[in-house]
């Protein structure tokens, strides 16, 4: 196991961390970039991305491939099969990165592991989450795909609620499936939703679960059942739309960051600052993310932008510090 020592390291080899890399890599510091996996993230899993500002139609994987090939151009090292176990910091500011394999000394320190969304894990969802195959989990980025078509939506939270209703600009008709009579979604939202199934697109299965999607290539049913009454039903689809979470990829920050209830990382959002010196956070793992590509490779840029005023005088991290946002 050997010391390594760089300007900066980042956490996660996703669109905020690439985005961060390039932006610290062209500024000419040593900066290598640790994934657990290979780069891209969850971005990976996506057929079609066409609401990048300036590109009309790019596939995940096309995507990542460009930003990685820019990253390396300008000297950045992405290590796959690094996972990250810990990350401590010396008294007098420098960061230990610790993995299965190797310490790394840093200067900055940029997280960006990103989130998974939360599975159902029901019979189907895996085989159909695949690109183009019918599942997805946000209703943002994939509605444009499902013109004309009818869908199932699961979730009764905030997320839930404004997908559904963003999908229905969309679909010809949207069944929202939630297990309750009550959603968790603010008032306002499901006032909004309410008066929205009065014009027939969306319809609302409370009580209900989906506990199967079927079909051969694609998505063409979904199988739901009442809780109360225990009766099953196979509703014809398009796709399957599932809103319920996100699960940050921040467990082996315990200790070290301050992290929230669902484990997303807190952060002063003027700076990205995290409560640890040196720390920024980036991407959909810290509190107040979009969850969006472009948002997450913004979040990256900004990060690397900020680290220099940190860099050249260590007080800034200290100025205009955003407390009430961060329940500190």
């Amino acid at each position: 196991m050997a010391d390594i020592t760089k300007d900066v390291v980042i956490v996660g080899a996703g669109p905020a961390g690439l985005g961060a890399a390039l932006y610290s890599a062209r500024d000419r510091y040593d900066t290598v970039v640790l994934d657990k996996f290979v780069p891209g993230g969850q971005i990976n899993l996506t057929d079609r991305i066409e609401n990048y500002p300036g590109i009309a139609q790019i596939s995940g994987p096309d995507m990542v491939t460009a930003l990685q090939q820019q990253v390396e151009t300008f000297g950045a090292q992405i290590k796959i099969n690094s996972e990250v176990t810990a990350l401590t910091r010396r008294d007098d500011g420098t960061l230990i990165v610790q993995t299965d394999d190797d310490t790394y000394l840093a200067k900055v320190v940029i997280l960006t592991p990103g989130s998974d969304y939360r599975h159902l894990g029901v019979p189907g969802e895996e085989e159909f989450r695949q690109a183009g195959s019918g599942v997805s989990y946000c209703g943002t980025c994939d509605a444009p795909f499902f013109k004309d078509k009818d869908v199932i939506a699961v979730g009764g939270g905030n997320v839930a609620v404004e997908d559904a209703l963003h999908l229905g600009k969309y679909c010809k008709k949207v069944t929202l499936v939630h297990r309750r009579q009550e959603f968790r979604a603010t008032k306002v939202l499901v006032e909004e939703l309410i008066e929205e199934t009065k014009k027939g697109v969306i319809e609302i299965r409370y009580d209900s679960v989906l506990t199967s999607i079927n079909g051969s290539d694609h998505v063409e049913s979904a199988t739901l059942k009442n809780v109360k009454s225990e009766q099953t039903e196979d509703l014809p689809c398009d796709g399957v739309f599932i809103f319920v979470g996100m699960i940050p990829n921040t467990a082996f920050l315990k200790g070290s960051v301050d992290l929230n209830e669902s484990g997303f990382i807190k952060c002063d959002p003027a700076y990205l600052r995290t409560n640890l010196p040196g720390v920024f956070v980036a991407g959909d793992c810290r509190t107040g993310a979009a969850m969006q590509l472009a948002t997450a490779i913004g979040d990256g840029v900004a990060t690397a932008m900020y680290m220099k005023e940190y860099l050249r005088d260590p007080q800034w991290w200290n100025k205009d510090r955003c407390p009430e946002a961060l329940g500190w």
